[in-house]
């Protein structure tokens, strides 16, 4: 089934979203509530969201026109664009009409940047009680970091992440993807959600202060615990998982795969696959805390007997008994795995200005009484919607009748 099939309305029919956005987090904000059915309205300057020039690669148009970079087009699906110029009495007046209308605004510009508009939270709150004003910046609006420009790279550094990502005798490393942005996005729309709850209770709209280093650090999960109940600090394992042994990438014959045991019963079914039976019975692995203190030892004994098997030989014998294993895809792998083809992950959008006449997309992973949430709208082009949204009565647009 998909969402054009389905019977029930869209979860966030009729919540309209302003969104002053650009980049990632603030974005995938708007893309989130827009798959979720909410009526996003994107308003860029004139000359448009930075990231519609982060290519290559472009989607194509016709003729010699490309429709934004693929960046832009992973974090702006169902929207509408409107263009403004903040710096100008029109263009403020304009961000002001539209968010008289608006249950949501959505902002990542830096601390006090909006201000000096007359749009930001206090401004905008004063005269409209119950609107929900989501303000995201790098280290949020209080403390002595609070002035600082905030990045996706030096969040990933300042957060931890990177001083537990890499060999232990590398150096540290960031995550191939713009995590922390992508977590406060995903942050950001839980408390918007939240708030709009309270809404529906008291009558009141919110400010939500969301900071990227908050997320960041937030999503620490278990490495942060480790910390602050033993008082040392996760040093780098490369892809070993520091409570859990064996658990990691080991060699096959041609090539390499990931095992995860995540308890002694899985051990022991990994030793008769590989081979040795009495290795789980050893008094230096028998159980985790065991194999924890005994790891180095342990996972090149494994190398070698992993090495013995070619990798569809070894995950067919591993998941035949039950031990959790996979392959390591590459991302064109990703799309032709058969769980994400039945799971339909990829989409292709239909575009009249596509080359090809669609636009691909990867859907949200929020799947509803069976309906994939994923909107049907692609990523707009710069102002498309313009004549459409000032027109638009729900927006404030002319009345008839």
């Amino acid at each position: 089934m998909t969402e054009m099939d389905s019977p029930s309305p869209a979860p966030l029919a009729g919540l309209r979203v302003l969104e002053l956005a650009r980049i990632l987090a603030g974005p995938w904000i708007g893309q989130l509530l827009a798959d979720l059915g909410a009526d996003v309205v994107k308003v860029e300057a004139p000359e448009g969201d930075d990231t519609r020039q982060w290519g290559p690669p472009f989607v194509e148009g016709m003729g010699d026109e490309h429709l934004s970079a693929a960046y832009f087009h992973s974090a702006n699906r169902g929207k509408r664009s409107i263009t403004a110029d903040f710096r100008t009495a029109e263009g403020q007046a304009l961000v002001r009409r539209l968010a008289a209308h608006a249950d949501v605004v959505v902002e990542n510009f830096k601390v006090g940047g909006l201000q000096k508009y007359g749009l930001d939270s206090a401004s905008l709150r004063a005269a409209h009680p119950r609107l929900i004003y989501c303000s995201v910046t790098g280290f949020g609006q209080t403390g002595p970091y609070a002035p600082r420009a905030g990045y996706d790279f030096l969040v990933q550094g300042m957060g931890g992440p990177m001083s537990v990502t890499g060999e232990p005798e590398g150096a540290p490393m960031k995550a191939g993807y713009a995590v922390a942005d992508i977590y406060t996005g995903l942050y950001a729309s839980v408390g918007i959600l939240s708030a709009l709850r309270r809404r529906d209770a008291t009558g009141e709209g919110a400010s939500l202060d969301m900071a990227l280093l908050d997320a960041q650090v937030a999503v620490l999960g278990n490495q942060a615990m480790n910390y602050l109940v033993s008082g040392k600090p996760p040093a780098r394992l490369g892809n070993a998982h520091p409570n859990i042994v064996p658990y990691d990438v080991f060699p096959v014959a041609d090539g390499h795969i990931i095992i995860a045991t995540g308890n002694d019963g899985q051990w022991r079914k990994l030793c008769e696959v590989l081979g040795e039976p009495t290795l789980a019975g050893h008094a230096d692995y028998a159980e985790n805390r065991a194999r924890i203190a005994n790891r180095v030892a342990l996972t090149a004994h494994l190398h070698g007997l992993t090495q013995r098997f070619t990798k569809a030989d070894l995950l067919a014998a591993l998941e035949a008994v039950g031990v959790p294993a996979g392959p390591i895809n590459a991302v064109d792998e990703v799309f032709a795995d058969p769980q994400i083809v039945a799971r339909g992950v990829r989409v292709d959008l239909a575009s009249p200005h596509a080359k090809s006449g669609t636009i691909p997309t990867v859907a949200s992973p929020i799947v509803i009484d069976g309906v994939r949430q994923v909107a049907q709208r692609p990523s707009p082009r710069l102002g498309e919607h313009a004549d459409e949204v000032l027109n638009d009565p729900a927006w404030g647009g002319p009345q008839h009748g």
